[in-house]
Order: C-alpha cells, then sequence, then structure tokens
C-alpha cells in the first residue's frame, strides 16, 4: 500500500510528501528520497544557536560514543562501557557520563549491592539522536576514504 494513503504525523527532518509514523520507517524512506535544499535564508540565527547548544551538549571525543554504545546495548554497566572504549579512562568516563546524566541523556540506576553496581541507560531523549548517530554511520561509510587520510596524517 502506497505511503500516501496514510494519515500519519509528519517527523522527518526534510519537506516531503511522504510521510511516516516510526522513527525507523523515517530512517529507512530518508536512505532513499532526496532531501530538500536547505537555502540560507531558511535557517534562522535561532536555529544556529539551538544546533550549537546541542554541539556543546554532545561535545567531546566520547559522549556520542558513549551514547552510540548504550543504545546499541540498550543498559551497560560502567566496566562494560570500559571495555567498548578502551582509550578513555576511568576518570573521563567517570565525568563524561555525569554530564550526560546531568543533560538529561543518561539514566543511572545504583544497585544497592554488595558489590554494588551501576547501570546506565539513554534517557528517551537520547533515543530520539539515533538518526543522528544512522546518519553519521552512513556517512562515514560513504566517505570512508577522508577518514583513512584523515587517520594517516595523524599518525605522522
Amino acid at each position: 500500500m502506497a505511503l500516501e494513503n496514510f494519515a500519519l504525523p509528519k517527523i522527518c527532518m526534510y519537506e516531503s510528501n511522504l510521510q511516516v509514523d516510526t522513527i525507523y520507517a523515517c530512517t529507512i524512506i530518508l536512505d532513499t528520497m532526496k532531501p530538500k535544499t536547505v537555502t540560507k535564508t531558511e535557517i534562522s540565527d535561532a536555529d544556529a544557536r539551538l544546533v550549537e547548544q546541542t554541539m556543546d551538549m554532545l561535545g567531546g571525543k566520547w559522549k556520542v560514543l558513549i551514547l552510540w554504545h548504550l543504545g546499541m546495548a540498550g543498559v551497560c554497566r560502567f566496566g562494560e562501557l570500559r571495555r567498548k572504549l578502551p582509550e578513555i579512562t576511568q576518570r573521563t568516563l567517570t565525568l563524561q557520563l555525569r554530564e550526560l546524566e546531568a543533560d538529561g541523556l543518561v539514566h543511572r540506576t545504583v544497585y544497592a549491592e554488595v558489590p554494588p553496581h551501576t547501570d546506565y541507560r539513554q534517557t528517551p531523549p537520547a533515543q530520539d539522536l539515533t538518526d543522528v548517530y544512522m546518519a553519521l554511520k552512513r556517512w562515514s561509510l560513504a566517505h570512508r576514504s577522508l577518514l583513512t587520510a584523515r587517520a594517516a596524517k595523524s599518525s605522522r
């Protein structure tokens, strides 16, 4: 059945006649449709400030990777995250998790057991970033040669 026959809320980032009702369907359609070209006049200073605030929240080398792994695993303990990110120090991981929790992107559950353990999971606002991670993944796959060249330059 064609998508035009459904009266569903529009959740895609770009204007289009195609409408879907789940993020997963939106991801599939975004892979196959051409986005509308956005002109500079359509982007306001307020939009730029919102993007800047979002980048401040997600900035740094580790936050997006932490959220990626939490999104893939669902729930992770501290030690699991350390194993998934072997180059991060314990202190840095602790600080990044605290910042993500303070920003409302990570939920921490502490279990009063001996020994105590802590679980981390994404909050619903962080789960809304899944399309962003997938877009970064698609871009990375499409421009792998740029990433390889950059890695070669930095290893010199």
